[in-house]
């Protein structure tokens, strides 16, 4: 039988064994937002939660174990909310709720633990969250934005994006190789209308300016679903889970000192 790789579905007992074998464990977490006029408001969930678990089978073949916890749903999504059909947290909210869930698992036992993010949204709140919580909980916590992990293999499926957007061919691809029913393949022509240029089309690089999605595009959609296959998605997925797994794995990524203290020979 293979391994269980989703916390839930384990039993308590099951988990403190685990916990003793040094496991790592995921929070994938997400957002509920718009995701223009053909995509369902739960892709950055979805996506993430598929990432992640197909991240697990991936550690598992390299001989290691990956714990996936229950996905957080919602996250910095203000951006969005113009739209409709988003749930947000601010930022302070979010943090707490990331600190209790990492507080929840060290207290069981596990001490390599991996927030990956499936959200741009929350990109930001992460790196504090990580910068603040690490030093404060005493443990190297390690954040991956799974389109950055595996920015190289993504590039080179996509067609016509160099990246993964937001509802772009990346996404609704992913979507497609795993809801593809909930896919309106029909309103994917409304994905085109009109856009504003972005900070750095306008300055240059090196600027950052907060804007709502709605300013950007008024469809919501940043990318060209036109170009997204189902079996584009499965590649995008397959590409993603093996690139991050090596690196979950890469027993360097666990071992490099992380305060100035543990350098310092008694």
């Amino acid at each position: 039988m293979p391994p269980i790789h989703e916390w839930r579905k384990l039993r308590a007992e099951q988990l403190r064994a685990l916990a003793a074998t040094d496991a790592m464990v995921m929070l994938p977490i997400g957002a509920i937002e718009q995701h223009g006029p053909h995509l369902p408001v739960e892709v950055d969930s979805w996506l993430g939660e598929n990432v992640a678990l197909r991240t697990a089978e991936a550690v598992a073949a390299l001989g290691q174990r990956l714990l996936v916890l229950p996905m957080l749903w919602t996250g910095v999504s203000e951006h969005h909310m113009s739209f409709g059909g988003t749930i947000t947290l601010d930022q302070p909210t979010f943090a707490a709720v990331v600190e209790q869930i990492v507080r929840s698992v060290l207290r069981a036992g596990f001490k390599r633990i991996v927030l990956l993010n499936a959200h741009g949204g929350n990109e930001n709140a992460l790196r504090v969250i990580v910068d603040e919580l690490t030093p404060k909980l005493g443990v190297p916590l390690v954040q991956f934005t799974y389109w950055y992990a595996a920015a190289d293999e993504i590039a080179a499926i996509l067609e016509t994006q160099s990246g993964l957007l937001h509802a772009c061919e990346a996404e609704t691809a992913m979507m497609m190789a795993v809801r593809g029913e909930l896919v309106a393949t029909d309103r994917i022509a409304l994905a085109k209308s009109n856009r504003t240029a972005d900070v750095e089309d306008v300055v240059g690089g090196g600027v950052y300016r907060w804007r709502t999605i709605g300013a950007r595009s008024a469809s919501g959609v940043i990318g060209n679903p036109e170009a997204a296959s189902a079996e584009k998605g499965e590649k995008l997925f397959t590409a993603i889970a093996s690139t991050i797994a090596a690196k979950l794995c890469n027993a360097e990524l666990w071992d490099l000192p992380w305060q100035a203290e543990s350098l310092v020979t008694p």
